[in-house]
């Protein structure tokens, strides 16, 4: 009977996973099968996950590193888990302590988004903008959607130059948008799409030294998928730039995944010589068919699932647990 039991809730939670994150009939073929399975006893589950608070809140988080560690953590959770996995809150804080952090958090994003609708009111309208608004010298496109604004002259040539800055790259971003995650039933979708194209043109207006880069929807795009409240998935993919930001620095003679590209051929070099003289010998040394793996953490090589799974056993590595 015990036998029974447990090949049946194996199979109920299995199936369960595939429902998670579903892929169109159509793409079943062209995407990479998932390989990341539930472990049971091993990966993080939700009553393992709730088990883990003290009564005030304070999370043992050493305990759930190391469940992760060895099997991952289960959809049902996985968004709750990343934002301490992110950074968003520390393991000491309080139930009360997280939900001021939330609301407070919560209204920085809403007073962003309404700065951001004040000068392209397509924001937040649950639309998104794939041709340009405003022509290479910052004049309004006529007809463009949302090349007109409630937003008053600004006499600051630094601010304007940042907005005009900040409007030509919407486009981009919207045409990015498009080609992101197409395979997810999650992104046919309109509104779903539009979450991650406010996420990500509010962060290349906050942050715009980086601005936005190709490769940035792709990791923004699990935040929007794992989080229904839009300011929550914002700050987890704020927490994730932080790690990642030099990534996408860019100059006129260099961009900076090319550091990791150049650690990747060192480490090679040692652990593997006779693989790195033939990446040599077929001019392959630099390591530039890598720049993709490394630029966007190996989204476009697994499946969803099996990159966030590896997205969180990197993370337990950064962490370090005991």
């Amino acid at each position: 009977m015990t036998c029974f039991k447990m090949m049946f809730l194996k199979r109920t939670t299995q199936a369960e996973l595939d429902a998670f994150y579903p892929v169109r009939p159509e793409c079943q073929d062209s995407v990479p099968k998932p390989r990341f399975k539930l472990r049971t006893g091993k990966t993080l589950s939700a009553r393992r996950w709730h088990s883990s608070f003290s009564e005030e809140g304070q999370l043992d988080i050493a305990k759930v590193l190391r469940r992760i560690q060895r099997g991952g953590v289960h959809p049902s959770i996985r968004g709750a888990v990343w934002e301490f996995l992110l950074g968003c809150y520390g393991p000491n804080s309080t139930f009360d302590d997280r939900s001021l952090i939330r609301q407070r958090r919560r209204e920085q994003y809403d007073e962003w988004k309404a700065e951001c609708k004040k000068m392209v009111p397509v924001i937040g309208s649950g639309k998104f903008l794939t041709t340009p608004i405003v022509t290479d010298d910052g004049q309004p496109i006529e007809g463009a959607p949302g090349a007109q604004s409630d937003q008053q002259q600004n006499n600051d040539a630094v601010f304007e130059k940042k907005v005009i800055q900040w409007k030509q790259v919407l486009p981009q971003i919207g045409l990015d948008v498009v080609r992101t995650d197409q395979p997810l039933v999650f992104y046919q979708n309109e509104r779903n799409q539009a979450k991650l194209w406010n996420i990500l043109s509010i962060y290349a207006w906050e942050d715009s030294d980086i601005s936005y880069v190709q490769g940035m929807n792709d990791i923004c795009s699990p935040m929007v998928v794992l989080f229904e409240n839009e300011a929550d998935a914002y700050w987890c993919f704020e927490r994730a730039m932080r790690r990642l930001r030099d990534n996408f620095k860019t100059t006129s003679t260099s961009i900076g995944v090319q550091t990791r590209l150049s650690t990747l051929s060192a480490i090679i070099k040692v652990i593997d010589p006779k693989l790195h003289q033939h990446l040599e010998e077929l001019d392959g040394g630099e390591y530039l068919f890598a720049f993709r793996m490394l630029m966007v953490l190996f989204r476009r090589e697994f499946s969803f699932m099996d990159a966030l799974y590896l997205w969180e056993l990197n993370l337990v590595m950064k962490i370090g647990y005991s």
